[in-house]
């Protein structure tokens, strides 16, 4: 069996670490063609020595400096190169089979785009790369031939209990395939029964602190919003050639069942499986196949009850607010996803109230008055002036904080 090459971008965030566990476990199978992320030398190192990829480089122009000297130091073959200029080669080169898209936000949404254009098995995690761009995205997967494999364990779940007309991304609508509803499940977050009234006292530390996964801060934060259940909602609408009406999102705590589909005969096909990310990772590596992905099998005689209930907007008003922005169309989602991740980091800097998320969200999405086409450019101007909305939002109400 030849290898197949993989290139991991966001390698030294969490969903990156998860595929460079998989990649070491299924070392027969998978070579690393490189690793890109941001500004973590010192994990980019550890994971050079690891998997010892033939590319590696990092966004920020110091950091990728300290990267080539310590990997000179070290004697280690792995040439590092230019973020801006070698981006595209690390994503299109003859050589890589699949792109793992795991940087967090907009900014996976260009390198994403670069593996679709040169035809390659795109591993997606970054959600932000349909809820900004839709059917452009959509329309260049087709265009190009590239393969999209969903990685967020929901969306993964989804695609599993499909029939196999569906994740080939059929033209066709569910109701074709027999698919009534998409079910979406979320564990509610960890302020599930929190009482609404102490919020504004949400630390950062609690809203990074997920009951069941094991995430980065960015997503944690939405979880505990449930605004990353918003952005999968979107999300599922493009993977899946669904309506708005076809999915409904369900609170299931335990998160043990990662997504479900109902069928018109009244079937439904749930996938289970431990909360462990690199579940989903080795299934979309290795489909149709399946590898060994370190996790263990659900002990079922260990297992206690199942609990599922509707979402409260009134705890979870991002959740309603992007869910309604999907009825909308791509100016409104790109808006949201925008505004979100500015609201985000103002949390999490300290600058604003956990509460303050959805209110400068919600108000940047109200400002939204010019229409936007849909082409790259056009999505990237709306999410410019988005971002600058949600800027000035987040400085006037900082001063309060």
């Amino acid at each position: 069996m030849s290898k197949k090459w993989v290139t991991v971008l966001g390698s030294t965030g969490s969903i990156g670490q998860s595929t460079l566990d998989v990649v070491s476990r299924n070392s027969e199978r998978y070579g690393v063609f490189a690793l890109v992320a941001g500004s973590n030398v010192t994990q980019m190192v550890a994971d050079c020595q690891r998997v010892n990829p033939k590319f590696a480089c990092l966004s920020d122009d110091v950091a990728n400096q300290a990267l080539t000297a310590e990997l000179n130091r070290l004697k280690l073959p792995t040439k590092v190169i230019d973020y801006r200029t070698d981006l595209a080669m690390a994503c299109q080169d003859s050589e890589v089979d699949m792109v793992m898209s795991a940087i967090v936000g907009a900014a996976g949404l260009l390198p994403t785009l670069y593996a679709v254009e040169a035809g390659k098995i795109v591993l997606l995690a970054n959600k932000e790369s349909l809820v900004m761009s839709g059917q452009l995205f959509i329309d260049k997967v087709k265009a190009h031939g590239a393969t999209l494999l969903p990685i967020d364990s929901e969306h993964n779940a989804i695609f599993q209990s499909m029939p196999s007309g569906i994740q080939g991304h059929s033209d066709q609508c569910l109701h074709h395939h027999g698919v009534s509803k998409i079910l979406l499940t979320g564990s509610g977050g960890p302020f599930r029964e929190r009482p609404l009234s102490t919020f504004d006292d949400i630390t950062v530390a609690e809203a990074v602190a997920h009951p069941n996964w094991s995430m980065g801060q960015k997503i944690s934060v939405d979880s505990a919003t449930m605004m990353n259940k918003g952005l999968e909602f979107i999300e599922a609408k493009w993977l899946f050639n669904a309506e708005v009406d076809d999915i409904e999102v369900v609170i299931h705590p335990q998160s043990m069942i990662h997504s479900m589909v109902q069928y018109v005969d009244g079937s439904v096909l749930a996938q289970m499986g431990q909360p462990d990310m690199r579940t989903p990772i080795a299934h979309a590596m290795a489909y149709p196949e399946r590898i060994d992905a370190g996790v263990a099998p659900l002990n079922f005689s260990q297992m206690k009850d199942f609990s599922f209930h509707a979402p409260d907007f009134t705890r979870y008003p991002n959740l309603k607010l992007a869910m309604d922005a999907c009825r909308v169309g791509q100016n409104a989602t790109t808006t949201i996803n925008a505004a979100n991740e500015e609201a985000v980091a103002a949390f999490l800097r300290g600058q604003i109230r956990f509460p303050d998320i959805y209110c400068i969200n919600a108000d940047t999405l109200s400002a939204l008055t010019l229409t936007y086409d849909a082409s790259l450019e056009g999505v990237l101007a709306c999410d410019a002036d988005a971002r600058t909305t949600a800027q000035q939002l987040i400085t006037k109400r900082a001063v309060d904080v």
